[in-house]
């Protein structure tokens, strides 16, 4: 096969060995404990953001995972006011192409709701002051992306529109 021993780096493949015996022996505990992380987390969006839709079955979901739809918000302008967060609006392996999530279009979500959509992962070393904080940032920004929003539809609303036969103010 090419190869002898002492090729394969092996305190690599014993530290790899003991890694998986710890995460197997904590997995249990560590799902339950992300999972109440992450269930705080959406609380507290619903409560300060408001209008949030969870995407995705409530249950089973993989605990470190929360996909939200925030009516009325781009997902992209959020995320670039939100630099301090590590956020997405799609899966990693996507994340090189700027195309609405494949996964939400195949849930059947229409569109607006695909665009509006925000991924937020939650790790092992994830804490509660970070969800904490990480709701409060996004929340302050949903608000002023809301408010922005209207504020462009209402100077939108006064301009003079075209009918037929002349302008109506």
């Amino acid at each position: 096969r090419g190869m002898r021993s002492g090729t394969l780096p092996t305190p690599l493949i014993v530290g790899f060995a003991r890694a998986v015996s710890l995460a197997v022996a904590e997995q249990a505990t560590e799902s339950a404990r992300i999972a109440v992380l992450r269930d705080r987390l959406f609380a507290r969006l619903a409560e300060t953001a408001g209008d949030l839709q969870l995407n995705g079955a409530a249950a089973p979901r993989l605990a470190g995972n929360l996909n939200v739809a925030f009516a009325g918000i781009e997902a992209d302008a959020l995320i670039a006011r939100l630099p301090d967060l590590a956020l997405s609006t799609g899966s990693a392996c996507s994340s090189a192409k700027p195309e609405p999530s494949h996964v939400l279009a195949a849930l059947g979500l229409p569109l607006a709701r695909i665009k509006a959509s925000l991924r937020i992962g939650l790790g092992r070393f994830t804490t509660e002051a970070e969800v904490d904080f990480a709701a409060e940032r996004i929340a302050e920004e949903v608000r002023k992306q809301r408010a922005s929003n209207a504020g462009k539809k209402r100077r939108h609303d006064k301009r003079p529109h075209l009918i037929a036969g002349g302008v109506h103010a």
